[in-house]
């Protein structure tokens, strides 16, 4: 019994010791850099949201926040380091919409999206913008639906990578037009937008953020939005289901998340450093300007979210029979 009774106490003290561990790192936290996973390459919308917030969260703590581009399997390979880094609050990651949608578009997974991080705050919701080739003799969507059906598998789209955001936002436009455009994968937006840029591709569905400023320099041409209603910032700029294509509906998000067992006195830092960032009058304008819906949200909401959004791609992805390539 004293032997039992000197065990139990040896590991009530160690618990606490570890726990008082714990809260005094987590007060002082951080004590050094942060690294951002970005699981996509430089110059596409996740890119430019990590380095404008992650910009201002460096002045906010007081240690550089340094940019990490993990580009590959749309989002996979960026999102299994930052599973399998320390939960000190040292990695965390800016994720998209491809954490709820890879689970079905993928066969296996090396991390579980609902298990192995911790949510932080959703930051935005960005439409996608189905833009062209300046080159390419079409100016609306209904003249891209002509002429994809007057010579079927002739067009191709760019993509960010298979299973990417532009990826399914092409395939559903696919399934209710009933056209035949041929996907050309990227390793990431910024590929994919210059590849049709440069006219090595006739379109893509690039995210709001990233193709409207190419827009408004006359290096793209824009037909429609993919979300169900027009952007604030592309008030003049048509939905795709307004040129005809009922029930099209689609827009990305984007996230902040720690690996799993992060102390939540860490996540919770975090999440109150980032909305305050995101609530500024001037992070407001950029981002809304950019086309982005500001939603900044706690952990507990994001995580409810990343679950719907789970299972609702789920369905989606199956119905549609999409699978990456």
């Amino acid at each position: 019994m004293k032997v039992g009774c000197s065990l139990l106490c040896i590991a009530a003290m160690v618990g606490v010791s570890n726990f008082v561990i714990a809260a005094e790192s987590a007060a002082n936290y951080p004590t050094k850099p942060i690294r951002l996973v970005v699981p996509w390459p430089p110059g596409g919308g996740t890119d430019v949201f990590a380095r404008v917030i992650g910009q201002k969260l460096s002045e906010r703590v007081g240690y550089n926040v340094v940019i990490d581009n993990r580009p590959g399997a749309a989002g996979n390979i960026g999102a299994e380091m930052v599973a399998r880094s320390p939960p000190d609050g040292y990695t965390i990651m800016l994720a998209t919409i491809t954490l709820a949608t890879n689970p079905s578009m993928y066969k296996s997974l090396n991390f579980d999206p609902l298990k192995d991080f911790d949510p932080i705050t959703l930051v935005a919701g960005v439409p996608h913008v189905l833009v062209v080739s300046p080159s390419l003799a079409v100016n609306s969507v209904k003249d891209l639906i002509a002429l994809a059906k007057t010579e079927p598998g002739k067009l191709n789209y760019a993509s960010a990578g298979s299973g990417s955001p532009f990826h399914l936002a092409a395939e559903l436009f696919k399934l209710l037009t009933g056209t035949t455009i041929v996907h050309v994968p990227y390793q990431g937006g910024g590929p994919a937008i210059t590849a049709v840029i440069g006219g090595q591709v006739q379109l893509t569905f690039g995210n709001l953020v990233a193709v409207l400023p190419l827009v408004k320099g006359g290096k793209l041409k824009a037909l429609g939005v993919t979300s169900a209603m027009r952007s604030s910032a592309a008030p003049d700029l048509p939905t795709i289901a307004e040129e005809g294509v009922r029930g099209y509906d689609f827009s990305s998000w984007f996230g902040f998340f720690a690996p799993a067992a992060t102390p939540k006195e860490i996540v919770g830092k975090l999440n109150r450093e980032i909305v305050r960032i995101l609530k500024t009058p001037e992070m407001k304008q950029r981002l809304t300007q950019d086309g982005a819906d500001v939603v900044a949200s706690n952990p507990q909401e994001f995580g409810a979210y990343l679950a719907t959004e789970t299972k609702k791609w789920t369905q989606v992805i199956k119905q549609a029979g999409i699978r990456a390539d």
